[in-house]
């Protein structure tokens, strides 16, 4: 069985960081290792969300255990999420170095969660620098929103990208593949997938509503079908698919949260309601 070694939030009431990752991969039967860098009791968006961010110390304790028991060697990838220090980026970036050298065709993944358009920058501003000098570089596929993408790029466009050709741009100036989550089109939402050899869309209607923590499912079902054997272009399609329909059963239900596990079909469907093309 897969086996996905998760560096993330965990939130104990609201589904995002990585308890939707870990849902999504777990319907394509791929397991999880997850070591959290925040404790929390719910969404920020729903005010105070108490608890905190997890001490670099406990941190580090907890990705020595994972290595001490063999795990290390079992990875198949790492995903990269929310950090609240300098010092957690430091530990990750540590063992994402140790993951590669006991298994050096694990596949890196940094989701750079810095920042959206309602908020600009959300972390503190050493801990984005952190995330772009310290994991970036490391990453096989980068995972930014259409805002973090700008902020990955600041400096060498003139202005933050909003077109298709200018996202294709920026996402390859970065050097390695990447999901642009985020990116509208005409009236529909959806995402890019760009690397050297190619770029992809796939987009659908948007909801009305859309709880937190869709980014987070994107991504995990995106890696879920790659993990799985899917091409890139046919897991950007099922990771939007699966996303979109999560979503509009949200909507529908008047859930205040994704309801990943009530809607744990929406895994099993082709591409329902999604355009995919090839931009070039």
């Amino acid at each position: 069985m897969p086996l996905v070694l998760v560096l993330s939030s965990h939130v104990a009431s609201s589904l995002v960081g990585s308890r939707p990752v870990a849902h999504a991969l777990a319907a394509r039967k791929i397991d999880t290792v997850i070591a959290p860098t925040t404790l929390l009791g719910r969404h920020p968006g729903w005010g105070p969300p108490g608890g905190g961010g997890v001490p670099r110390e406990l941190f580090q304790g907890m990705l020595d255990g994972v290595e001490a028991n063999g795990l290390f060697s079992l990875t198949d990838a790492v995903l990269t999420g929310y950090f609240a220090t300098v010092a957690q980026i430091e530990a990750a970036a540590g063992a994402i170095a140790r993951v590669r050298a006991a298994q050096p065709s694990a596949w890196i993944v940094v989701d750079p969660i810095m920042g959206d358009d309602d908020e600009g920058l959300y972390v503190k501003p050493e801990v984005a620098d952190a995330v772009m000098t310290q994991l970036a570089p490391q990453a096989d596929l980068l995972a930014p929103n259409l805002w973090e993408l700008g902020h990955l790029t600041q400096g060498r466009f003139a202005t933050a990208p909003t077109e298709i050709p200018d996202i294709i741009a920026a996402a390859r100036s970065l050097g390695r593949p990447v999901l642009v989550s985020s990116v509208r089109l005409e009236g529909e939402i959806g995402a890019l997938y760009v690397d050297a050899n190619g770029a992809w869309g796939a987009m659908t209607q948007p909801a009305p509503r859309a709880p937190n923590g869709t980014g987070d499912l994107l991504i995990g079902s995106f890696m879920a079908a790659r993990i799985s054997g899917a091409p890139p272009h046919e897991a950007l399609a099922y990771g939007v698919a699966v996303t979109a329909d999560v979503v509009r059963k949200a909507d529908k239900w008047e859930a205040p949260e994704l309801p990943i596990v009530a809607a744990r079909e929406s895994f099993d469907l082709p591409f329902a309601d999604v355009r995919l093309f090839a931009v070039e």
